[in-house]
């Protein structure tokens, strides 16, 4: 049985998420998950999203979100405002990941981060038969259209948080059949990571 990756990662993520708890989305997109947290968890929820399309998509569902550029910091919001901060799907949208994931772990407790692994099996096999960037369920933009302007696989993620001494206190590893337990950086589409300081 197929299932809708984005589908499986908002279940996923709901799951990791308390009841009640101060949540912000950073690139929170159309809100969709936001609105089922708020509406699931009665979360205490805000969101920011720098494409005016979206930002109108949110306030039609009743969302407090703001017009902003997250590479540009969360200067406004003092340490540790928030339970959890959420990056679904726009960590490899950022300028500077670096410097964002550090503000996320300065104004969270904790910090959800969800991306697409660029090292599955599908993407290498593109890269190496057809001699072409991959275009998959998790990567389903052209070179010219694509919104993610870095590419990186769960073990660079993992290397990462090992160098910048992040705690991963769960990870969990998705493609359109399920959860993935076994060699994650080649059967996985898309990684999910709660961190701590």
């Amino acid at each position: 049985m197929k299932y809708d990756l984005i589908t499986q990662e908002h279940q996923l993520i709901k799951g990791i998420i308390k009841p009640k708890a101060k949540v912000l989305d950073l690139g929170c997109g159309s809100g969709d998950l936001l609105y089922e947290l708020i509406k699931e968890k009665a979360i205490k929820g805000q969101g920011i999203e720098i494409n005016e399309h979206e930002i109108y998509k949110c306030i039609a569902k009743g969302l407090n979100v703001f017009h902003g550029d997250i590479d540009s910091g969360l200067s406004e919001y003092p340490d540790k405002s928030f339970d959890y901060v959420i990056l679904s799907q726009s960590l490899q949208q950022v300028k500077k990941p670096d410097g964002v994931l550090k503000e996320a772990l300065r104004v969270g407790k904790k910090i959800i981060v969800s991306f697409p692994n660029f090292c599955h099996i599908n993407s290498r096999g593109s890269l190496f038969f057809k001699g072409r960037t991959p275009i998959t369920p998790s990567l389903p933009f052209r070179w010219y259209d694509s919104p993610n302007i870095h590419f990186l696989s769960i073990s660079d993620f993992i290397d990462y948080c090992k160098i910048r001494e992040y705690k991963i206190e769960k990870a969990l590893y998705i493609n359109k059949k399920g959860k993935i337990a076994f060699l994650p950086n080649l059967f996985a589409e898309t990684g999910i990571f709660l961190l701590s300081r």
